[in-house]
């Protein structure tokens, strides 16, 4: 009787942790850091691939697109209302997720998830992932491409952490964020030559208008 209680516990957890307790995922998934580049590249078409993320369970097929456009946005390019004078394309290359912790889930069902509700996590979501941006004219042709790496743990919690429904989306984004981080120094620094070539290219014939109803490449 006792296993069986303890069963029925554990098969409670996931219930238990997309409960309205555990912390919010909205402000994290809609905040993007301002670190303005000094001289902005012209404004350009956004794309996204979201590459080996579609086998993941994490983050959603929009979700490379909506954070790469909010990164050019409030960080990269110019703002516009009409030309685009080429594309800028986010690729996730790899993406690595692991859960650890879980160990602790068994720990906490003979003490009947108390731990949990004090705080202690069930276990956590770590997300590494490599992205490149490509920067192409309106031609085209590819005028560079940068790669950054971002990491990220996620735990899973009451109160005190998120949902094993959003916590592992939240590692992709959190990682994906990251390797963007690290992209942005590296546009800051060849803006100098990207933004000549760029506008020598011309516009491109069909602009998307707005760039947020771009569609990402790839699928679930």
């Amino acid at each position: 009787m006792k296993i069986l209680r303890q069963g029925a516990v554990l098969a409670l957890v996931p219930t238990l942790l997309g409960a309205a307790s555990c912390v919010s995922v909205k402000n994290q998934m809609r905040s993007t850091p301002t670190a303005a580049i000094a001289n902005r590249l012209p404004p350009l078409e956004i794309l996204a691939d979201q590459g080996p993320l579609a086998m993941n369970d994490g983050a959603l097929p929009e979700d490379p697109l909506k954070l790469f456009q909010q990164e050019c946005r409030i960080n990269l390019t110019e703002p516009t209302d009409s030309a685009t004078y080429g594309y800028a394309k986010l690729v996730v290359k790899k993406v690595k997720t692991l859960r650890t912790g879980r160990g602790l889930q068994g720990a906490q069902v003979l003490t009947f998830l108390l731990p949990a509700v004090v705080g202690v996590p069930l276990e956590w979501y770590k997300t590494t992932l490599l992205a490149e941006v490509q920067v192409s004219d309106a031609a085209g042709n590819l005028l560079g491409s940068y790669e950054g790496t971002g990491t990220s743990e996620v735990k899973v919690a009451m109160y005190h952490g998120y949902s094993q429904t959003d916590a592992p989306r939240l590692a992709d984004v959190i990682a994906l964020r990251g390797a963007m981080a690290k992209i942005r120094p590296q546009l800051d620094t060849a803006t100098t030559r990207l933004r000549p070539l760029l506008m020598a290219g011309g516009t491109v014939e069909n602009p998307t208008i707005p760039a947020a109803s771009s569609s990402a490449t790839g699928g679930r």
